[in-house]
């Protein structure tokens, strides 16, 4: 992952609401969530719910799958992860100390 696609998948997270899809997501691991349960679970309308799972669809970080009129989404761990590893990739280097941080 380089700097631009990260800071695209970090401008899909620049929300708090979306932070708390993600979080939703993370939670119900691979068997994911209706779009309502993500709504209810959030506390938010499923207007403004379905809004922000378009958003973390198109970046990635969510997949969607239609069973006649159901939408579940899921999280895209492998998303997530490159995310996370590109921040981490370089931590501590030069300090022997503090890389058992990670």
């Amino acid at each position: 992952m380089n700097s631009k696609d990260a800071a695209l998948l970090f401008g899909a997270l620049s929300n708090s609401d979306r932070l708390d899809v993600i979080r939703a997501l993370v939670e119900a691991g691979p068997d994911g969530m209706s779009a309502g349960a993500i709504a209810r679970k959030i506390g938010a309308s499923p207007s403004r719910t379905s809004f922000h799972l378009t958003a973390l669809s198109k970046s990635g970080f969510a997949t969607k799958d239609r069973q006649s009129r159901t939408l579940t989404y899921r999280i895209d761990f492998k998303t997530i992860g490159a995310l996370i590893n590109f921040l981490m990739e370089d931590c501590c280097r030069g300090s022997a100390e503090l890389q058992s941080c990670c």
